[in-house]
């Protein structure tokens, strides 16, 4: 099947029978898992200095899945390493403004933006978890998805040719 170049929103990206052009699938996952470490850090370590108040996300995802402190830390690891990164690679790299880091820090500041507004509220923690520290907890995980997507385009890199 032939390739052609079509317009994009800003970008011009090839496009034929393999897909637009993205990051690297391998290198995707890695800074999706090396983010996760550093934003599950900051909440379990940092977090509580800035708000006073513990921070356990594999809790609260748990207490959706039953009550298991293990199955939302597992949840909490498939998103950040494996969803969330194959999303940004297949699905917004081609259309995110700017370079990788750029792309990436994006996509953690939409991923804090539906954390707030949709999830935490689903969890009891409020609007911009206005249960759960108020400002400072929604500051301190805007930090923390600030930092997992900016490592997450870092890692991931910039296109690499049209997907197979």
């Amino acid at each position: 099947m032939a390739q052609t170049t079509e317009r994009c929103g800003t970008c011009f990206e090839r496009i034929g029978a393999r897909g637009p052009a993205g990051p690297d699938t391998t290198r995707t996952i890695l800074g999706g898992f090396i983010g996760t470490i550093a934003i599950t850090l900051m909440m379990y370590f940092v977090a509580p200095v800035m708000t006073g108040a513990k921070m356990d996300i594999a809790a609260m995802l748990g207490s959706v899945l039953g009550g298991s402190w293990s199955a939302g830390l597992v949840m909490h690891l498939a998103n950040g390493t494996l969803i969330f990164p194959l999303i940004y690679a297949f699905l917004l790299y081609a259309i995110l403004p700017g370079g990788p880091a750029v792309k990436g820090t994006t996509w953690g500041a939409i991923l804090w933006l539906l954390a707030q507004v949709v999830v935490m509220p689903l969890m009891g923690a409020g609007f911009f978890s206005a249960n759960t520290g108020g400002i400072l907890a929604a500051a301190g995980s805007l930090m923390g998805h600030l930092v997992y997507g900016t490592l997450l385009g870092v890692i991931a890199g910039a296109a690499r040719g049209p997907r197979l």
